[in-house]
């Protein structure tokens, strides 16, 4: 369970008064309930400090590859395998390929109280339907797969006109938090998160309606951090990590 994995922040760390190593995360935005569970165990059992920037994947990868050598991440953690690609594709990640982390589950959320409960994937029907919140699908991969989704489902007439795009599924998911939507589209660790879970509820996109979201890392060539970065990601892909990963709203990578 992920409790074991949280017992590890009782345990003091072995590395006394050593000045930990500070590693820059570039983390896409359906990350941030995840890493804020395991940054700080990371950070506890290592001589490590995370310093993680959020947005959607193609921000980061835009100014990941505008930065160029010396920029200001030492990895890159994507929402899908496109934008790491394009960052290998500029010669700036240390492997020939993304490496793959995680796998990401589209869903359906509501606020507690919405007149779409008990909710159903027919509330994308609904003719009382005024507003749905989805990442923006040029830049955000689970945008992508949100209008994937709706096509493959015969839904994108029926919700088009009450589209409300936000910058990354972060964003889409506070329109709905905040009342700013009626439903929106965002991606299951946010949606099983402390804060999404005691103010509403979801349901799950079938799987066949979208291509796998197949989330991928890449550590900058230039990074000063390159062997603390692949420990990084050595840990996120390990027996300690991968088999909570379901606690925290993404499927295991293998």
């Amino acid at each position: 369970m992920l409790k074991a994995l949280l017992l590890l922040l009782l345990i003091p760390p072995a590395f006394g008064q050593t000045k930990p190593v500070e590693l820059r995360l570039a983390a896409a935005a359906d990350l941030q309930p995840v890493l804020e569970v395991l940054g700080p165990v990371y950070e506890k059992k290592s001589n490590v400090h995370l310093l993680v920037s959020y947005a959607a994947s193609s921000v980061l990868a835009s100014q990941i590859i505008s930065a160029g050598p010396g920029g200001p991440f030492d990895v890159f953690m994507g929402a899908d395998f496109y934008f790491p690609e394009k960052v290998v594709a500029a010669n700036l990640a240390d492997t020939g390929s993304p490496i793959p982390y995680a796998k990401g589950t589209l869903v359906l959320w509501t606020r507690n109280g919405s007149p779409f409960n008990p909710l159903q994937l027919a509330a994308l029907e609904s003719a009382n339907l005024k507003s749905l919140a989805i990442a923006d699908p040029e830049h955000a991969p689970y945008g992508r797969a949100a209008m994937e989704a709706l096509k493959r489902l015969k839904l994108e007439d029926k919700v088009k006109d009450h589209l409300v795009r936000a910058e990354n599924v972060g964003q889409a998911g506070q329109f709905a938090f905040t009342g700013n939507a009626e439903l929106a589209i965002i991606s299951k660790t946010l949606a099983v998160s402390s804060k999404f879970k005691q103010s509403g509820t979801f349901v799950l996109f079938p799987f066949s309606s979208y291509t796998p979201i197949t989330q991928t890392a890449v550590v900058l060539r230039s990074s000063a951090q390159r062997d603390a970065a692949h420990a990084f990601l050595n840990w996120f892909l390990s027996s300690e990590v991968q088999p909570h990963l379901p606690d925290l709203g993404l499927s295991p990578v293998k």
